[in-house]
């Protein structure tokens, strides 16, 4: 009897286990998020889908983009309708890319706020693409919410995960689906989480059922709107995933993006009538410095970390009582080379202060620390730096090239050899002398605006930058900051 006994419970605690065993497994099939439109979109067998994504990257077509794609607007479409030119971009992303964040429309469902589900990755025909550890941070962040029904059946991110597979080896993915979110809100949520091995796509087709000389010309207002970051221009853009858009708008625009047109086409031109189209376009941003020939990279990223911390240890030296400065104790040669160098400081997105030297007069390190403190504390703009601002203020450095004479004939002839957001510009007239980092063209991009504000910062005429007697000199900077390397 007792063995009899033994042996039931035994039998029962195999089948628990086994029981729980299942129950695990399906809680885990559960955090896969399964494909919703395999086989309708795009085929659902892997070797037919890896074949027609290889052969659309290889007839795609388009502007080959210069300098490494940091932003994608690409559509979402049924791959016969618009692959083609999702590929004209895919194809061109840096294949060292590890974060994807994707950022769509919900078609189905209306949300709130932006929504990003509670699973552990999504499945494609190609293999499971998992979500970076970071989007369950932003997930329970103020301003974001989960909602399960509305990405379960949704395609607009989805349908990019094959030609990302396609290109990348190891990535992860961070999918967001908005409706009637504050885009702007959203992009500075999302730029501290932005590195140099991230990629953002905004997963949008452009006018819908118009004929398509219509759709032609609706689709060109919107597809220079989204390039050239023109917001007054978006309200007469059609989208469906105008609020994706936008807010990769305003990433490029605080990161220093440029856009460009790499591909449009509509139905038309694909798969269908000409009657009634949906057009389609692949826009890719890269950084404006890669883009005009910027300052190269000087620094490593173990120099720059170095000099952001001196920076604020700097200015904490002189708000805290007892502190010292923690300046660094191995410190490589770059950091001992004499450079100009200016440090700006930002508080809630707005300047708080700016002190730099032009002239490469001592070591960068002690530029840096020098400068660090007159920011806070001796920029003439603003009152000195309190203890409790600290917390919130952001760090920015600026290491400047040697300046160099720009001789020119007259202000056309200056306007012409300018290069906005690459040079940063003296002005100098008798006693009077001023400067604009390259940074400022993002806020005056007009050139003539730009020189004409220059010159009333430093005391002069506004017209004196047309004339040949006013000395202009130009250098370049290479800029980091707090947030770049969170």
């Amino acid at each position: 009897m007792k063995k009899l006994h033994a042996i039931v419970l035994s039998v029962i605690l195999i089948l628990t286990c086994v029981r729980a065993h299942l129950f695990a497994a399906d809680d885990k099939y559960h955090k896969v998020r399964p494909a919703a439109v395999a086989g309708m979109f795009y085929p659902d067998a892997p070797d037919e889908l890896r074949q027609m994504v290889r052969t659309f990257f290889k007839d795609a077509r388009g502007v080959k983009v210069p300098g490494k794609v940091r932003g994608l607007v690409s559509p979402h479409a049924g791959y016969i309708y618009s692959g083609v030119v999702a590929a004209a971009g895919y194809r061109q992303i840096d294949p060292s890319t590890r974060t994807v964040i994707l950022l769509g429309p919900s078609h189905r469902v209306p949300l709130r706020a932006p929504s990003i589900p509670e699973v552990l990755a999504y499945w494609t025909p190609l293999g499971d693409v998992h979500l970076a550890r970071f989007a369950s941070t932003l997930r329970r962040s103020r301003g974001f919410e989960s909602v399960p029904e509305a990405h379960l059946k949704e395609w607009a991110l989805e349908v990019q995960l094959p030609f990302l597979q396609g290109i990348l080896k190891e990535f992860e993915i961070v999918p967001i689906l908005m409706n009637s979110s504050d885009p702007k809100a959203l992009a500075k949520t999302l730029v501290p989480y932005i590195d140099d091995d991230t990629l953002v796509v905004a997963s949008s087709d452009l006018s819908h059922y118009y004929s398509y000389e219509t759709a032609v010309a609706l689709d060109r207002i919107c597809t220079r709107a989204i390039s050239e970051c023109k917001f007054s221009d978006m309200p007469i853009c059609e989208a469906c995933g105008k609020q994706a858009v936008l807010t990769l708008m305003h990433i490029a625009k605080i990161k220093g993006w440029q856009g460009t047109l790499v591909d449009y086409r509509n139905s038309g031109d694909t798969a269908g009538g000409r009657n009634r189209v949906v057009g389609y376009a692949s826009i890719a941003f890269v950084d404006r410095r890669e883009v005009t020939g910027t300052m190269k990279k000087t620094l490593s990223n173990q120099d720059r970390k170095a000099l952001l911390k001196l920076a604020r240890s700097a200015i904490e030296a002189r708000l805290v009582k007892g502190t010292k400065v923690d300046r660094p104790a191995q410190v490589s040669p770059a950091l001992n080379e004499s450079k100009g160098c200016f440090v700006t400081l930002h508080k809630h997105g707005q300047l708080r202060g700016c002190i730099g030297t032009i002239e490469p007069i001592c070591p960068l390190l002690e530029c840096v620390e020098k400068n660090a403190q007159s920011a806070a504390f001796h920029d003439p703009r603003f009152p000195p730096l309190n203890a409790d601002e600290l917390k919130d203020i952001d760090i920015e450095i600026s290491v400047l090239s040697v300046p160099e004479a720009l001789n020119f004939k007259d202000g056309e002839d200056l306007k012409r050899k300018l290069k906005p957001n690459v040079h940063g510009v003296i002005l100098s007239r008798g006693i009077h002398r001023s400067t604009f980092l390259p940074q400022v063209w993002e806020q005056l991009p007009d050139t003539e605006q730009f020189l004409e504000h220059l010159c009333l910062k430093g005391g002069m005429s506004p017209n004196a930058w047309q004339d040949p007697q006013t000395k202009v000199e130009v250098y370049e900077a290479e800029v980091f900051g707090e947030n770049d390397l969170k």
